[in-house]
């Protein structure tokens, strides 16, 4: 089969209302909104080069401006109320803003194959410089393989991020 241009979308089960805040340790998400527009464009501004070292991908290719984040976020709204994928902003327990995290079909950013249509969800993150420095890119790591199998119902996860801790 050819997957090219393919996407598997999120599959779930009927009656699962996808959790709008997730904890672990001291770490919580929120699902993503325009509430978080200031912190957000600061975070992304900070990390640009870590979230390509890190996360990869295609996005950001250069900083973002509040008028072009907010359309994202609101993108990232309908997405999550429409359960095509689940976007959240990330902070520590005292409150700091630290970075997102994204469950998304497969395909949406790492081409569709055979072997990657095995697997249940797209999972990627990243973290502000100062975030990473304290090891919380590793510990999100670890809260997203809970919070996908747990809090999610998905047997198979793909983290589709350049750098996967060990």
């Amino acid at each position: 089969m050819d997957y090219t241009g393919l996407m598997k979308p999120i599959a779930l089960p009927a009656r699962f209302a996808a959790p709008t805040r997730l904890t672990y340790e001291d770490i919580v998400a929120n699902a993503l909104s325009r509430e978080h527009l200031r912190e957000d464009v600061a975070g992304i501004n900070a990390s640009l080069d870590l979230i390509n070292r890190t996360r990869g991908g295609g996005w950001p290719t250069e900083a973002v401006t509040e008028e072009g984040n907010y359309i994202d976020l609101v993108w990232h709204e309908c997405e999550f109320r429409e359960g095509y994928s689940f976007g959240y902003a990330v902070h520590t327990g005292a409150g700091e803003y630290i970075g997102c995290c994204y469950f998304y079909p497969l395909g949406k950013r790492t081409p569709l194959s055979e072997a990657l249509a095995k697997h249940d969800v797209d999972v990627s993150w990243w973290v502000t410089p100062s975030a990473y420095e304290r090891g919380y890119y590793e510990k999100l790591f670890r809260a997203l393989q809970r919070w996908g199998t747990v809090e999610f119902p998905f047997a198979s996860l793909h983290f589709s991020n350049r750098l996967i801790p060990a």
